[in-house]
């Protein structure tokens, strides 16, 4: 797969605290002329992007982000309320205090309450791998598989690691036919971009597509 092939398979990336609209309009026009997947932006840029450029591009946000904790029903609002904005895709990140409480039951429906707010956008679920030990990763894989989500994500890029060639093997492994993969976090050279895409990641997080570029 050539390096234009790659790019296809990006989520063009800012989610940085102090993003400023010049950041998140630069990134746009990155991810038009690499034909990105999609920007990945915060959620509240996305109004703004979709004013701004309209349906040159996929816009992709992110709910409960980073760390998850937020209660269901504040992740359905977010959701309903990046719909509403314009959002193309969602990335929500699970619970995962309750999840390691061993409260699998309560992810589950806080995945099917988003997905449901979605109204039929891709949907993908960041598990933040790396805080979770192998038999969580296994029981997660089992949990999105049975929720209706598109898509398992490794990391939102915040945490203490980010997505490893050994969690993708794990998602291989243990999630359903037809759910996808996305790696991200700390995903900086191409080299690594194309092992995940060649492991079956059909998404890949990024916020060094330029760079990736500079290949072509």
């Amino acid at each position: 797969m050539d390096i234009k092939e790659m790019l296809t398979h990006i989520d063009h990336t800012q989610l940085k605290a102090f993003a400023t609209y010049e950041d998140i309009k630069k990134l746009c026009e990155e991810a038009l002329e690499y034909n990105t997947a999609s920007v990945c932006i915060p959620p509240a840029y996305v109004a703004d992007v979709k004013k701004d450029f309209g349906d040159k591009l996929k816009i992709c946000t992110v709910i409960g982000f980073p760390l998850g904790y937020s209660t269901n029903v504040t992740k359905v609002f977010e959701t309903a309320d990046a719909v509403k904005n314009g959002a193309d895709e969602i990335d929500m990140v699970i619970n995962i205090g309750r999840f390691k409480n061993g409260e699998d039951e309560y992810v589950a429906d806080e995945i099917k309450a988003v997905r449901a707010a979605c109204r039929g956008l891709i949907l993908k679920v960041i598990v933040e791998t790396c805080y979770l030990n192998e038999d969580e990763k296994k029981r997660i894989c089992r949990i999105v598989s049975e929720s209706g989500a598109d898509y398992i994500k490794t990391s939102t890029g915040f945490g203490t690691a980010g997505a490893t060639v050994e969690d993708i093997k794990l998602f291989k492994e243990n999630i359903d036919e037809g759910i996808k993969m996305k790696a991200a976090g700390g995903i900086r050279t191409v080299e690594a971009l194309q092992s995940f895409i060649d492991l079956g990641c059909e998404r890949v997080g990024a916020s060094a597509t330029a760079e990736f570029a500079k290949e072509i």
